[in-house]
């Protein structure tokens, strides 16, 4: 038997690293169990990467139109092999600071795959298992964090060798001359901007009725009318039923309305979304309850075995590495005696495609649906000096507030620099902030975060840069 510690976290991805560290902090003896790279998938096989070749790709792109601005460029080509190198840079930079900073915390890593054993006496415990042998590691306190990996559909040819997720994808030496993504989601609207802007013939089968189905019905419309215009191929309502082989590339056959119907591409990207990773998680007898493939866990993250917690894409809610995060805080907050620091109903959603996309709390349907009289308010982008200044003008800002109190409710946003901007409306709505409080904050010009002052004056009775509504008479 090694080490005796009050937490084990298994798991080192945006939300056990974080809990490691929260908990060391609060002068917890801490251990955290990795079995691959320090930051889960977030920063080696999904965040941080995708972000990287989003922003590479999105400088290729730009270029390709740098003439409007008076820059005179021609014959501009990129080098996949550097992109790649400069989004592995990028993710090992951060890494390295991440473990740098948990060795600076005074927590232990084992390397190794965590193991929960079975009930024995108050204690928790752990086996690790490495190359070099197996280790029992006793704790107080065991919390689970072990991610979640991407799913697969289970239709014929969905094991093909072309038929990859997105951690085949970003081992892919060459963008493929062409690609079929089956789902439309997040992750699948990301990485069509990335190819389609590399030069890729990208094709969407969403099976929902519309792309981006958890987001605001607006900003689904708007985002597939402008990748239509990058030239990707988008078809909704469509169930994919096989995938086979067609020479040196792969035929996906699917029904849209109720017709049969084919995509052809080099490879077929399997966006459906993702499930829990609990591959040799539990020792036989070890599992908590679960519920639909997830850990059920009370408000505190308590699973039904004492003093074992779960958290992030193990148990039901947002796959969001934020919210993963703000989960380990509070676990490490909770074991610590410490009051709760953050806020966790309000998760901020945010989609990095060109315009961004990020939304918070309730859209206009969700809260009408729930029974409240709400109005909105809403600015166009197209009037923004900064938009206008980089071309940027597409996008609007969206803000749903309470008809009676003015308490914000929720915003959505499809603009420029949306991911940066959404904070302030996470920090609003979480402070149950009304329209008024939020307007008296001053805003620097010319900003895109001008947006939000023009939408929330919408709400107070008219925008300044919006013309306003003709009265009937």
């Amino acid at each position: 038997m090694e080490g005796q510690f009050d937490l084990i976290v298994i798991g080192a991805g945006p939300g056990g690293y974080v809990a490691a560290i929260k908990a060391a902090k609060l002068g917890l003896r801490t251990a955290v169990v990795e079995n691959r790279d320090i930051g889960g998938t977030c920063l080696n096989r999904g965040c941080i990467p995708a972000k990287a070749m989003i922003h590479a790709s999105s400088l290729y792109r730009e270029m390709q139109h740098c003439a409007e601005f008076g820059i005179c460029a021609s014959d501009v080509t990129y080098d996949y092999g550097k992109i790649l190198a400069y989004k592995e840079e990028t993710t090992q930079q951060l890494v390295q600071g991440i473990e740098q900073l948990l060795k600076a915390n005074g927590v232990t890593v084992l390397k190794g795959t965590g193991t929960l054993l079975p009930e024995n006496g108050e204690e928790k415990e752990v086996l690790v298992s490495s190359e070099d042998g197996e280790q029992r590691y006793k704790a107080s306190n065991v919390l689970l964090a072990s991610g979640s990996k991407p799913l697969k559909i289970p239709i014929p040819g969905i094991e093909l060798p072309g038929v990859i997720t997105s951690d085949e994808l970003f081992r892919m030496e060459e963008p493929p001359q062409s690609m079929v993504i089956i789902g439309g989601g997040v992750i699948s609207v990301e990485f069509a901007t990335v190819y389609a802007a590399l030069g890729s013939r990208v094709k969407i089968l969403e099976a929902m009725p519309r792309i981006v189905p958890n987001m605001d019905k607006e900003i689904s419309q708007n985002l597939k009318m402008i990748l239509k215009k990058r030239g990707i191929e988008i078809h909704t309502s469509a169930s994919v039923q096989t995938v086979e082989q067609d020479g040196d590339g792969y035929r996906c056959r699917y029904v849209e309305k109720e017709k049969e119907q084919e995509a052809k591409g080099d490879c077929v990207l399997c966006a459906v979304g993702r499930c829990a990773n609990m591959d040799g998680l539990f020792a036989e007898g070890a599992a908590p309850e679960m519920e639909r493939g997830r850990i059920t866990v009370d408000a505190d993250f308590r699973t039904n075995i004492p003093h074992v917690y779960a958290i992030g894409d193990l148990i039901g809610g947002a796959q969001l590495a934020h919210a993963a995060s703000a989960q380990g805080i509070a676990v490490a907050e909770h074991l610590a005696g410490r009051e709760r620091s953050v806020d966790l109903s309000v998760v901020p959603g945010c989609v990095y495609t060109d315009p961004e996309i990020a939304s918070a709390g309730m859209t206009e349907e969700e809260a009408k649906e729930k029974g409240i009289q709400v109005e909105t308010g809403k600015f166009i982008m197209s009037a923004n000096g900064k938009s206008l200044i980089t071309k940027e003008e597409r996008g609007f800002i969206k803000v749903v507030a309470d008809k009676e109190t003015k308490t914000i409710l929720g915003a959505q946003m499809m603009c420029a620099r949306a991911t940066d901007m959404i904070g302030e409306f996470v920090t609003a709505i979480t402070n149950r902030m009304t329209i008024s409080q939020l307007l008296k904050g001053m805003r620097a010009h010319p900003t895109y975060n001008e947006g939000i002052g023009e939408a929330l004056e919408e709400l107070e009775g008219g925008a300044v840069h919006v013309v306003p509504k003709k009265k009937r008479s």
